[in-house]
């Protein structure tokens, strides 16, 4: 089935019903949206040249012209590949080639940048509200291409421990089995009911467009775009019963700006993509009340591992309740998860080991990338790298990354991608980046460096090659660092050493 056929759908069942706001506006009907979708597919095939199949990016910032072109993609019958805005330009060109994207739409604010960057793979460059943006609209209107379940959807870019990012295989049948467990499970979604997209929709919140499609809900985004407190509140305050999924760190920012929302605004905040302390939930329902959800997945099984419904979250009554906010939930009902130990056993509930899971949402593997897909789908399930332990009712509790990803703010980062671009520094010998817990961020980077530089120097080289909120926020000179007997750097005891470091500054 193409996911794009539940666009169609709502249009016959409710056309007049409202599909895509900015701001405090509706801009179209599930009728308009429908039909424009249509007729930029018809574009896509006949001014383009692109067959089923085919690569399209999105690179750009959060703006309803976003929904319009993944719909635009699918119903074409292509492959979606949305790019993080806040990349570099060369890493966004990695992507681009890697992917052999034909063809991508991009936003006036980045078009110089991708533009600079281009792989002679990149075919066309179509910048929102361009003339070949507009000329995509005046196609006579396409039918819905034919796909399968198993066909290629969206290529979901997320970074290995190479530093290298790897396009993890999302099909139709694994974006409309993470759509039908949100719906379920997570936010009832009925039609009129917005969703507010103020985290990037390249990633987690635009992964939730699809079952807010599928049920009538509004895909809503802000005036600016961004994720501003003051600018969200209003939103919330204007439209009313507002779904947004967020990363701790901007819920945090939203108890913290001291923002009014009033009663009813808000329907349901989801959180993911790291855990949220919880002494920052407990703040965080006493400002806001009882509509946060957790849940926990990544781009491998998007958005869909396990989950902690509302109404958990906010039953402060609960005589595990506290137990329970330190946990990321149960599994889906779509998904199979357990823990194993190094060997592949299954552990029993209270023994730790490496959260294995499979299911219906689950990638069918990685991009152009056989060995990374063997070592990740293992006897039918994906290896998260990710070290846990279910209790006795199977809530799964996290304990630790079993690599060394950094999830800042949400976002996640990799040491060696860091590390490789500081070792272009002809006075830097050798160095280790970990992350540093952060109450506001939940990590930070840190860079641990043994040689001869500045830190503007650093930083300046770090801007140049990579996002900006993948730079160190401190460096650390150091005459060595810890290793083992094979000469591999001890990132765990760098940790130990970091914290001590810092309650010693403290004490």
């Amino acid at each position: 089935m193409n996911i794009a056929l539940w666009l169609q759908r709502t249009a016959l069942a409710a056309p007049d019903a409202p599909a895509l706001g900015h701001g405090l506006a509706v801009i179209a009907s599930y009728g308009a949206l429908a039909d424009i979708v249509a007729r930029r597919a018809a574009g896509l095939r006949q001014r383009f040249g692109l067959v089923a199949g085919d690569r399209v990016a999105v690179i750009a910032g959060n703006t309803p012209a976003y929904v319009e072109a993944l719909y635009a993609i699918w119903h074409a019958g292509l492959a979606a590949v949305p790019v993080n805005a806040k990349l570099h330009g060369l890493e966004i060109a990695y992507i681009l080639e890697h992917s052999s994207a034909r063809l991508a739409f991009v936003s006036a604010d980045l078009e110089s940048a991708v533009a600079e960057h281009a792989p002679a793979s990149l075919e066309h460059l179509v910048r929102f509200g361009s003339d070949d943006w507009t000329q995509l609209a005046a196609s006579e209107p396409a039918p819905l291409a034919p796909r399968a379940g198993r066909d290629l959807a969206w290529l979901f870019y997320t970074s290995g421990t190479t530093g290298r990012p790897k396009g993890a295989m999302l099909s139709h049948g694994n974006l409309a089995a993470m759509s039908q467990a949100y719906a379920l499970e997570v936010d009832r979604v009925e039609v009129g009911h917005p969703i507010l997209h103020a985290a990037p929709m390249s990633h987690g919140s635009g992964l939730y467009i699809m079952a807010h499609v599928m049920r009538g809900g509004i895909n809503l985004v802000p005036e600016s775009g961004a994720f501003e407190p003051s600018e969200i509140a209003a939103t919330m305050n204007h439209w009313r019963n507002v779904s947004m999924f967020a990363a701790p760190t901007m819920i945090k920012r939203l108890v913290g700006s001291g923002a009014a929302f009033a009663p009813g605004a808000i329907r349901t905040i989801t959180w993911g993509g790291a855990p949220m302390y919880v002494e920052d939930t407990r703040a965080a329902l006493a400002h806001l009340g009882p509509c946060l959800a957790q849940i926990y997945g990544q781009g491998e099984s998007p958005m869909t591992i396990t989950h902690l419904p509302k109404g958990e979250v906010g039953d402060a009554n609960h005589p595990r309740w506290l137990e329970r906010l330190a946990s990321a939930g149960r599994a889906f009902a779509c998904i199979e998860t357990t823990v194993v130990d190094p060997e592949g056993r299954h552990l029993p509930p209270g023994e730790t080991g490496e959260v294995i899971c499979r299911g219906a949402p689950v990638m069918s593997g990685y991009w152009n990338n056989e060995a990374a897909s063997a070592r990740s789908l293992r006897d039918g399930w994906l290896h998260t790298g990710d070290v846990g332990a279910f209790d006795a009712e199977g809530y799964l509790v996290l304990k630790d990354r079993a690599n060394d990803l950094i999830i800042s703010g949400g976002s996640n980062i990799y040491p060696r991608e860091v590390e490789e671009v500081l070792l272009e520094h002809s006075g830097v010998r050798e160095v280790s980046v970990i992350g540093r817990s952060d109450p506001e961020w939940g990590e930070v980077v840190i860079a641990y460096v043994v040689g001869e530089a500045g830190k503007s120097e650093l930083d300046a080289l770090c801007l140049s090659r990579i996002a900006r909120f993948k730079r160190p926020k401190d460096y650390v000179f150091v005459d060595a660092l810890p290793k083992s007997h094979y000469g591999k750097i001890l990132k765990t005891e760098l940790r130990q050493a970091d914290a001590a470091r810092l309650a010693g500054e403290g004490a």
